[in-house]
């Protein structure tokens, strides 16, 4: 087997093993969505895409360990179009994920949530109705409420404990009403109306100490689950840029290892015909 041949299958490898970070990204992205985050058709593309760079990276192993061009073809068109979904998929991610973020408040170390701080693709996709119907129930099932409760000698943790938790956005933005609404802390999920007044917001109204509805149906909620979903994708677009870079330098070296190897292949019958003429004929007595 060729030196190029040897290169060309190492490059292989070491794609297959590169697909195993985008797998695990869709992977955690698909159990975020089962347990946390809801949305469950976000992760497919890349686990689709971890799946197809597997495939291919096995197809030119077999091409480069018996020198079948065909597979080599194969793997070099297949893997351009892979980089070039991959590519297309990052600048999908950060696209629709768009600006936004929670706002801090003041004596709070956790964010208040504002589904008027998020535009786009993806806050107007969580935030339609066909889709909320099904969220809102995914996150009452998840218990992501009833996990925040914390009991201090059988006694519920006082406000200014509670001040000073760092809430999931979700936590914060479906298990209890919006700081400006006013409300009074009675635990994690029980908050009475300071005064009997309410604040201005349509989701104070929204509140409800039932623990079957709490803030479900609050804008607050799908703003919540809008940073959620944003932090996850950032998360695995990070790791998925650094696996695009590496992965296009790994194609570049192999398409240039696979027309070394051409080359080699167009001038050997060449060769074989000058060594051919070179040597001295036999004289026959």
């Amino acid at each position: 087997m060729r030196t190029g041949n040897h290169l060309i299958g190492a490059l292989n490898f070491l794609t297959f093993v590169l697909s195993i970070p985008i797998l695990g990204g869709g992977i955690w992205l698909s159990s975020r969505a089962n347990n946390t985050d809801c949305l469950k058709f976000l992760q497919w593309p890349l686990i689709i895409i971890g799946v197809s760079i597997m495939v291919v990276s096995l197809a030119g192993i077999a091409g480069a360990c018996y020198r079948n061009n065909f597979l080599m073809y194969l793997y070099l068109w297949a893997m351009f179009i892979i980089i070039a979904t991959l590519l297309g998929f990052v600048i999908f991610a950060y696209a629709v994920t768009g600006k936004g973020s929670g706002q801090p408040v003041m004596n709070r170390a956790y964010l208040d949530y504002s589904l008027q701080d998020y535009s786009g693709w993806l806050s107007d996709r969580v935030a339609s109705d066909s889709y909320w119907s099904k969220i809102g129930s995914c996150i009452r099932d998840s218990r992501a409420c009833r996990k925040m409760g914390r009991n201090i000698g059988g006694v519920p943790e006082s406000a200014e404990m509670f001040y000073l938790r760092k809430l999931s956005p979700i936590q914060s933005g479906c298990c209890k009403p919006p700081t400006s609404c006013g409300y009074v802390y009675i635990n994690e999920t029980v908050w009475t109306p300071g005064g009997g007044l309410v604040g201005p917001d349509i989701d104070c109204t929204k509140w409800s100490n039932d623990q079957e509805q709490l803030c479900y149906g609050c804008d607050s909620c799908k703003a919540g689950v809008v940073a959620s979903l944003k932090k996850s994708w950032r998360k695995v677009s990070v790791i998925n840029i650094v696996v695009l870079i590496i992965l296009v330098i790994l194609y570049v070296v192999a398409c240039a290892a696979f027309r070394h190897n051409k080359r080699i292949d167009n001038d050997e019958p060449y060769g074989e015909t000058r060594m051919e003429k070179s040597q001295p004929s036999r004289i026959h007595f």
